[in-house]
């Protein structure tokens, strides 16, 4: 997600698993792909909830909504059925896809396994018991296309109902959803896709050397990341004044004069839109089939590209992102739910998830990159159009201010530091500039003899052998991760610190293994060194068909 508004801060000193750290976070950056006259209209009406300056006075809008799945989501039918938007809650208001605090977005791309191509495609989202602005462009689908569907929402939590079992959807674990992110057939995709990938079928563009002579970011670069990485996704849909919706094409905008587009903030719209375009960057697109076959950004491109070029260090989803909490407590088995859902790979240990290790990573490497490009981001525009910020450059360094802080990861707390972006606005709380405060320091892992706190064991991240693929009766899984048939039941495989975990329902237990790494920590100090370590995996079973997920068919 981009940016939210915060819930006031609490001692920096305490766990970032408190219970009520912190409320969903909302982004004010809800209307990216707006007209700029209905944006500014809309700021002038305080549509924008801003992160400094709150209003208890305008009514609140329901966050959490349900999203029905049409029939066959997975099928050329089902992707042109529209889904409909409902209130989770019907006593806590009703949920209008064409509220820009409410609206949810579906993308999904489309893999060829005969031509090894992808294509990606927006099915519609309407209101309930209402009919779209346009009827859904059918796609037409490859004989045995292998479709993957990913949900994003500008609210506090979407729950999936309707045909999830038929969509194998997942937007959580047990009853406790992701919140504004969810996924259909996501394992399988990736699964199939990365086949082809290592067989050389697919070319997965490099990312290049961006205008400040650095490499291009990715959606797992810690020079892009926030709080809630890998979550929503590039769609966008038309909505006309009766708040009837449609997809976004040059067509139905000429049918559509006066529509509004409402979008999904994202760190992908936010990387494809707006950071690599100001960098000399380009993300890796691929036809839409509902625009005529016009070039697009999808998620799954972007973690498909940041799988095969981004470098170490390495930003995957961390326990400590909200998304992935249990009853604010960090939970291994949602962790790897949302990993597998967007091509990452499964952590073994929630030490593996580490957030302070997270934290320190976005300390060493978005704080230089930001200063870096200071200029060459301030002579663009913000994203949310002026809401929060008065450039590029601000609005960046206000998510990275608010990603660091108590209500964001709580970085500042688990690395006791202070806030190393300190922000100015303006009377109407507009970030209108920012200053990032570097301090010197070494870095130290075992031995190392700075003076600084260099000396102990280094926290790097081990790395073993690579992702080795798994024939089960005859059929490759490639990387050991994805969905098999084993004695006729659907079993999961993951890899991870060289182990293969396969989970089969009302299976025995799956077996263990040993892995060799070699890591690198960093530490405050002058000095530098190694350390090595030796671990043992055991398996952790992903319960991405337990029934309390998704699977209510109301």
């Amino acid at each position: 997600m981009l940016t939210k508004p915060r819930v006031p801060s609490r001692p920096l000193g305490t766990s970032i698993y408190a219970p009520g750290r912190r409320r969903r976070r909302r982004s004010p950056l809800l209307l990216i792909g707006l007209s700029v006259p209905v944006l500014l209209a809309l700021i002038a009406g305080g549509v924008f909830l801003l992160p400094y300056i709150r209003s208890h006075a305008a009514a609140a809008v329901n966050p959490n909504c349900s999203l029905r799945v049409p029939k066959n989501p997975l099928t050329a039918q089902g992707l042109a059925t529209p889904y409909q938007l409902s209130a989770t809650d019907a006593a806590q208001g009703p949920c209008n896809e064409a509220n820009a605090g409410q609206s949810a977005f579906v993308q999904a791309v489309i893999f060829d396994p005969t031509t090894n191509t992808l294509s990606a495609y927006e099915p519609l989202v309407i209101d309930k018991g209402t009919k779209p602005a346009i009827a859904p462009v059918v796609p037409q689908l490859p004989q045995g296309a292998i479709v993957g569907l990913w949900f994003g929402f500008n609210g506090t939590i979407l729950h999936l109902k309707g045909d999830v079992n038929g969509g194998q959807c997942v937007n959580g674990v047990g009853d406790s959803d992701f919140g504004q992110f969810a996924y259909c057939n996501a394992p399988q995709f990736f699964q199939a896709v990365n086949a082809a990938i290592q067989a050389n079928k697919i070319k997965v563009p490099a990312i290049g050397t961006a205008n400040d002579a650095q490499v291009c970011p990715t959606t797992r670069s810690f020079a892009l990341v926030d709080m809630d990485q890998s979550d929503n996704v590039q769609t966008q849909y038309l909505a006309n004044g009766n708040g009837q919706t449609a997809q976004l094409s040059t067509a139905n905008q000429g049918m559509l004069a006066n529509a509004t587009t409402i979008a999904n903030p994202s760190d992908n719209a936010l990387l494809s839109r707006f950071v690599n375009p100001a960098l000399g960057c380009q993300s890796w697109q691929i036809p839409d089939l509902v625009n005529n076959g016009a070039m697009t950004a999808t998620l799954a491109t972007d973690e498909l590209q940041a799988a095969a070029n981004q470098a170490a260090p390495i930003a995957l989803v961390p326990s400590g992102d909200e998304m992935v909490l249990v009853n604010n407590n960090a939970s291994l088995a949602k962790v790897n739910a949302y990993r597998i859902g967007v091509n990452q790979q499964p952590a073994g240990t929630l030490n593996d998830a580490n957030t302070t290790a997270y934290c320190t990573n976005l300390i060493n490497v978005a704080l230089p990159r930001l200063q870096l490009d200071t200029q060459t981001f301030q002579k663009q525009p913000s994203p949310d159009g002026g809401a929060t910020a008065n450039s590029l450059f601000t609005f960046l360094a206000n998510r990275l201010n608010a990603t660091l802080g108590a209500n964001g990861l709580n970085c500042v707390g688990l690395l006791n530091i202070q806030n190393p972006v300190t922000l100015t606005t303006d009377g109407n709380g507009v970030v209108t500039n920012a200053t990032i405060t570097i301090t010197g320091t070494g870095t130290g892992t075992g031995t190392g003899t700075g003076t600084g706190t260099g000396t102990g064991t280094g926290t790097g991240t081990g790395t073993g052998a690579t992702a080795p693929n798994c024939n089960v009766n005859g059929t490759t899984v490639a990387g050991c991760m994805g969905t098999t048939t084993i004695n006729g039941q659907t079993c999961t495989l993951a890899f991870a610190n060289n182990t293969v975990t396969v989970t089969c329902p009302n299976a025995g237990n799956g077996g263990t293994g040993n892995g060799n790494g070699t890591g690198t920590g960093t530490g405050n100090g002058t000095g530098t060194g190694t350390g090595t370590g030796t671990g043992t995996g055991t398996p952790n079973a992903l319960p991405f068909s337990n029934s309390g997920i998704s699977s209510d068919a109301n």
